[in-house]
């Protein structure tokens, strides 16, 4: 998602609160405006103040099973980050403080969509600072059995996507996204999590889905949906899983010009691919934004001397 070149914040705190999906626990959440260069921070209020931020960076990745969580040096979680990170990509915010308190971040309705009103509710500031992008500079790939992730130099960010289930409702969905003409908000953010009413137990007892339920995923049971509203898009599951891809991919701590190609995309390999893209600095170059004003100056200032 790009704009005019400049970072941006938030305009003003907005607050929520709701389930953790994993957890079952009810959080709040404030999302706060933050100065250039901060990039996304949360802070943990339920915890001492010395040990309460956590940077939401692929290397601070400490978990992928069925959610991406960060860490802290100090041992400080913040879980199922990936619906809000790519919620603030998409709505262009560079830079936010979120606050909770408690180690989840709640999972709404299971997409981006909640995330994304709260942000157009306040809107957000332009900062004087040109906004840092990572250049791709050349082809990073990783496997991970049958998971496979190919990030490629590009002029814009974009994403190939194919999923692979062996389930009659699902199957095998792909689609390709350009994001310097596709709209994140109309193709993506209402894309809910989904998951198998067959494995709602097995979770549960692992820890995980206590405060999932039908308000915040599509359950598939058998050959049947058991939401009674059905889908919010015919392919609404690759859709999802694309959303997740965003929000992992923006732990990079800026935008990518790159192409994505993925195929049983995860968080796992999500992650992969972050850390093997920043692994060799052959790879990738960061360049700061040209804002548009200043764009149309330098041509302006060419065309006189011409």
């Amino acid at each position: 998602m790009m704009n005019n070149g400049w970072q941006t914040t938030i305009a003003r705190n907005v607050t929520c609160s709701g389930v953790g999906v994993h957890t079952g626990e009810v959080v709040s959440l404030r999302i706060m405006p933050a100065e250039a260069d901060t990039g996304i921070v949360f802070k943990r209020t339920d915890v001492a103040e010395d040990v309460s931020w956590v940077p939401a960076a692929y290397d601070a990745v400490s978990e992928t099973t069925l959610g991406t969580t960060i860490e802290n040096v100090h041992g400080t979680k913040v879980a199922t980050i990936e619906h809000l990170m790519a919620a603030l990509w998409g709505c262009g915010v560079d830079n936010a403080i979120i606050e909770l308190d408690g180690p989840e971040v709640p999972i709404m309705d299971g997409s981006s969509e909640p995330f994304v009103f709260l942000i157009e509710c306040v809107g957000t500031e332009t900062l004087d600072a040109p906004r840092v992008l990572v250049e791709v500079l050349r082809d990073v790939e990783v496997k991970q059995g049958e998971l496979y992730a190919k990030l490629s130099p590009a002029d814009q960010f974009a994403l190939d996507i194919t999923i692979e289930f062996d389930h009659a409702m699902i199957g095998t969905q792909r689609a390709y996204y350009d994001f310097s003409t596709t709209s994140f908000k109309q193709a993506l953010c209402r894309a809910r999590t989904f998951g198998f009413a067959s494995e709602v137990e097995k979770l549960r007892q692992m820890g995980l889905a206590r405060g999932g339920s039908l308000s915040n995923a599509v359950v598939l049971n058998g050959d049947k949906i058991l939401n009674q509203e059905g889908l919010r898009y015919n392919d609404e599951f690759v859709r999802h899983k694309a959303l997740d891809c965003v929000g992992d991919y923006f732990l990079a701590g800026c935008h990518i010009m790159g192409a994505v190609e993925t195929v049983r995309p995860g968080h796992g390999i999500n992650n992969q691919l972050m850390r093997a893209l920043f692994a060799d600095k052959a790879n990738y170059r960061l360049v700061r934004a040209v804002p548009t004003a200043q764009a149309e100056m330098a041509a302006a200032e060419v065309a006189a001397v011409a």
